[in-house]
């Protein structure tokens, strides 16, 4: 979010309009979603409840909001309408946590909260609740606007947050917070499968997505087939589309149909394109979503988008000039532009006129021998893939190719040496 302030109480987002980027209204605010946080550290804010025309209520990621301002929202317009479900790690921040009796850590006074304020962390996207606006004195005080209200730290208060000794899958999923999804998926490899369930059940869409991409085969069958079949589609939306076509390629072909038809047409699209080639081949392992540029975009432009916090940093290493259009299949194939090489340029620079086309791309049918030769010999962590007509269909990154060469039990090694293994 670039835009607006950087911080807001959510009392002033209460019935805000949600606009798509063509200011056409999506809806309103109804709510916001927070997961609360082991000891007394600020919750995340997870997302928007928004009401649409429909009167349905859905949820809004904080990653699909570009702007909050001047009393209303932007939203990148990629807008998922199926109805908003909590999960147990979630809390309604005006249905729950206002009107809350909590307590003054210093004084032992307990006071009431009237509001709280979210404030964007700096050079992420990610959203905390880090302030609480609170009255002194007695419950009934507030209807009568008796006391005094004061503005504090979110950690100066208690009465919010997990209890560090807590043995539900709601503690449990927060002390996963700071782990990486590797390590997550470690210990969610080790769990009973009942235990298992409740956690994969607790995590948002995309921690559970980037988690099941770490987990071995039969757990992410396992995992995905005891959540519903919808919320199913939305992680696997959310996941790689060439890590997410693996998964599917596991399941029996009318479980594998009816979740791809849940799915949203375009990712659904994605997901069958890369389901179509053999599984060893530059096809089957590559991504359908590199970075890919114009040729009158600027240095600028392409050092932007390799800043963005969600790509791996095998995609964030180089960038794809195509003509237009820019989705895979793109029009031609221009060439590539290392990371190194936008470090040395002006960022007025046109990435059209730095642009290496000296290497032949790969061709979708390439099998995995030709691709770590293709890699090794020119010291890449991904190449592009490029079809007979000079479209660019995606990239092979090297963390894929790793995964079909290590031992097919290598995700159940330890990473780090231990013998230890949490068990529930």
């Amino acid at each position: 979010m670039a835009s607006g302030p950087s911080r807001v109480f959510v009392s002033h987002l209460a019935g805000v309009a949600v606009f798509d980027p063509n200011g056409d209204q999506v809806g309103r605010v109804r709510d916001l979603v927070a997961m609360l946080r082991v000891g007394r550290r600020p919750p995340r804010l997870l997302g928007l409840v928004v009401e649409v025309v429909s009167r349905r209520r859905i949820f809004l990621p904080m990653t699909r909001v570009t702007g909050v301002d001047s009393g209303q929202v932007i939203t990148t317009g990629v807008v998922n309408m199926r109805r908003f479900e909590q999960r147990p790690t979630e809390r309604l921040v005006l249905g729950e946590l206002l009107d809350r009796r909590v307590t003054l850590v210093e004084t032992g006074e307990e006071v009431t909260v009237l509001d709280v304020a979210i404030q964007q962390l700096p050079a992420r996207r990610d959203w905390e609740v880090d302030k609480v606006f609170v009255r002194k004195g007695k419950a009934g005080a507030l209807r009568r606007r008796t006391g005094e209200t004061l503005t504090v730290e979110w950690s100066a208060v208690s009465g919010f947050s997990l209890e560090e000794d807590g043995q539900g899958a709601e503690s449990l999923v927060a002390t996963f917070e700071r782990l990486r999804p590797a390590d997550v998926a470690g210990v969610l490899h080790h769990l009973s499968p009942k235990r298992r369930a409740e956690v994969a059940a607790a995590l948002d869409d995309d921690r559970l997505a980037d988690v099941l991409e770490e987990l071995p085969e039969d757990d992410q069958v396992e995992i995905l087939g005891k959540l519903k079949e919808e919320r199913a589609a939305d992680v696997l939306e959310a996941m790689d589309p060439d890590d997410a076509a693996d998964l599917l390629s596991e399941l029996p072909e009318e479980d594998k149909e009816r979740l791809l038809t849940l799915m949203r047409p375009d990712d659904a699209a994605d997901v069958r394109r890369l389901m179509s080639y053999e599984e060893r081949t530059a096809g089957g392992l590559m991504t359908t979503e590199p970075i890919v540029l114009r040729p009158d975009a600027t240095v600028a432009d392409a050092l932007a988008r390799v800043r963005q916090q969600d790509l791996s940093p095998a995609l964030a290493a180089q960038v794809y000039v195509c003509r237009p259009p820019d989705e895979t299949p793109t029009g031609k194939y221009l060439g590539t532009i290392h990371f190194q090489r936008l470090l040395r340029d002006p960022p007025f620079t046109l990435v059209s006129s730095i642009v290496d086309n000296d290497l032949a791309p790969l061709s979708p049918d390439a099998q995995l021998p030709v691709i770590t030769s293709y890699l090794a010999a020119y010291n890449l962590v991904a190449a592009p893939v490029v079809d007979e007509g000079g479209s660019l269909l995606g990239a092979v990154t090297v963390d894929d190719v790793l995964d079909h060469l290590l031992p097919d039990d290598w995700r159940e090694r330890d990473l780090h040496g231990s013998e230890e293994a949490t068990h529930g």
